[in-house]
């Protein structure tokens, strides 16, 4: 996928991997990307195209995504909305209680990425 994201459609895409490269998706992950998403209406995602792009993606694939959209969302995020994302990141990957190192490697990209200058 070489399309531009915009910062809601690509934190979607960060949060939907960060949920999977643990191999594991509960509830409460899909609680905090839902809040989310609400956290930023009136913003249109079609959840359906999105949900098809990232579902096809192999695991391999998943790192150079997370890390365009992670880009893309940069692009497109003031400081304060990047710090207000970073929250529902790190919550999505404490909501099974447990941190993985999956999890924390994908954290470490954004927080190694967006620290502010």
């Amino acid at each position: 996928m070489n399309r531009r994201m915009n910062k809601v459609m690509a934190g979607y895409h960060i949060l939907m991997i960060l949920s999977a490269v643990d191999f594991r998706f509960n509830i409460h992950e899909e609680k905090i990307i839902r809040a989310y998403l609400v956290s930023e209406f009136p913003f249109h995602v079609d959840i359906d195209r999105e949900m098809q792009v990232i579902s096809n993606l192999r695991p391999d694939e998943w790192e150079p995504h997370f890390l365009k959209a992670m880009d893309d969302f940069y692009d497109d995020a003031t400081e304060e909305e990047r710090i207000h994302f970073l929250n529902f990141a790190v919550q999505l990957a404490k909501a099974d209680n447990v941190i993985t190192k999956e999890e924390n490697k994908f954290l470490n990209f954004l927080f190694e990425n967006w620290e502010p200058a």
